[in-house]
């Protein structure tokens, strides 16, 4: 009898131990599972040979990301580094480009919709990059940014505006398709290319020039990309995210960085004065905002940086913000990220307007100034709110590029741009 109920109360300690350990090996299941589905799925497409060319940048520095170019042109598809490469329009063009005509590549993708939308699935977040102007990226664009939002995904666009003596034809074109894509995506930051020379010198190579842009193309989206998937000590998730970005239209985003005294002032300052977009934080009414550091982030700073980037946004404005440690970071160096949307649209505040390129906007740089160009047609109602100093571009220049300027190493390391228009 003894040995019956031993055995019993054996039988009774296993099933519950094997219960207990269950609903442990289930919790710690279903723990693994959340964190998995904790950082949001993000693609990244370049449309056109601007867009090809940014990716080529974005690949080396960020290679764990999925990165697709969609081109026309063979030739400038097979020199892009992207991880997946889809050739579109194959019956129109005949891997030959599409010129200057929009429709052409707006044929071009819509003959390979079926593609494009399997390339893009499971994704959460799309960056769409492309320069307006020429056909591939003007037509197509509109139509892969309508695919990624049909599957779902939050669609960031990032493109930018041909400069202003490349013609009337292309800048009607541009604006054309800048008109379209912002009907298409959740959110479009615009870069004029006209802006470079805000940040350039006379003695800056037309390559090192392209290659500047091509940049800042890049810090955005690895911003917005940091925002989301790198942990902190007060947390920006995707839904965070969404919820400045879901169908707000026109965006800025800005890079700020700053060290010694008053580091999280000039940073933040920095951030909301970008020297290559043509729009300010003034009565944004959504506005997320991270501000990293080593360790050694303080409250007051916290607060400083908060104070100088809130104080010009709309009273009603929805505001997010994170903190993280950044070992990437050198010791006492601060890095403020900002993302500002939900600009009143009634007012003439978009880069996509066209600029005035009068004789006046193109004199000979002024040494006095640190040889830093000055703002194409930047009117003195979109200054208003934020003074922007020469002397404080130049210096945001160099932090925000951080000497990454080099040579290129071959013709698949130039920009499209210098090779042929789409």
């Amino acid at each position: 009898m003894k040995k019956i109920k031993k055995i019993k109360s054996k039988s009774r300690l296993i099933k519950k131990t094997a219960k207990t350990r269950a609903i442990r090996i289930d919790a710690n299941v279903d723990f693994q599972a959340k964190a998995a589905f904790s950082v949001p799925k993000i693609k990244i497409i370049g449309v056109g040979g601007a867009g090809g060319n940014a990716l080529s940048r974005i690949e080396s520095i960020m290679p764990s990301i999925e990165t697709i170019a969609f081109n026309t042109d063979i030739q400038d598809l097979r020199g892009c580094k992207a991880k997946k490469k889809i050739q579109i329009g194959k019956e129109a063009t005949r891997g030959r480009g599409s010129g200057m005509d929009p429709d052409l590549g707006r044929h071009s993708a819509e003959e390979n919709k079926e593609e494009i939308l399997k390339s893009l699935e499971g994704a959460e977040i799309v960056f769409l990059t492309c320069g307006l102007g020429g056909g591939t990226g003007s037509g197509a664009s509109p139509v892969v940014a309508e695919c990624a939002q049909s599957l779902g995904a939050i669609v960031v666009a990032v493109v930018t505006m041909p400069f202003s003596f490349e013609g009337k034809e292309r800048e009607q074109v541009a604006y054309r398709a800048h008109q379209k894509l912002l009907e298409k995506v959740d959110a479009l930051v615009t870069v004029p290319n006209d802006r470079v020379f805000n940040i350039i010198d006379t003695n800056t190579s037309l390559k090192k020039a392209f290659w500047q842009i091509d940049e800042i193309l890049r810090e955005g989206i690895q911003a917005i990309h940091d925002l989301v998937v790198k942990p902190g000590l007060n947390n920006v998730d995707f839904a965070d995210l969404k919820a400045i970005i879901k169908n707000s239209g026109e965006a800025l985003l800005g890079i700020g960085f700053g060290d010694g005294k008053d580091r999280a002032i000039k940073a933040a300052q920095k951030a909301i004065q970008s020297p290559l977009l043509d729009i300010t934080i003034n009565n944004a009414k959504g506005v997320l905002f991270n501000v990293s550091a080593k360790d050694d982030l303080t409250m007051i700073e916290l607060q400083q940086a908060a104070k100088t980037i809130t104080e010009l946004v709309s009273p009603e404005a929805k505001i997010i913000f994170g903190t993280s440690f950044d070992s990437r970071l050198s010791k006492g160096k601060m890095k403020i990220t900002v993302v500002a949307t939900g600009f009143n649209k009634d007012k003439e505040t978009h880069s996509a307007l066209p600029f005035d390129y009068s004789q006046s906007n193109y004199s000979s740089f002024d040494k006095t100034q640190g040889g830093q160009g000055r703002s194409f047609g930047y009117s003195q109602d979109r200054k208003s709110g934020v003074e922007e100093k020469d002397s404080e571009i130049s210096s945001h220049a160099k932090d925000v590029l951080k000497e990454k300027i080099k040579p290129f190493e071959s013709l698949e390391d130039e920009p499209a741009f210098l090779r042929k228009k789409k």
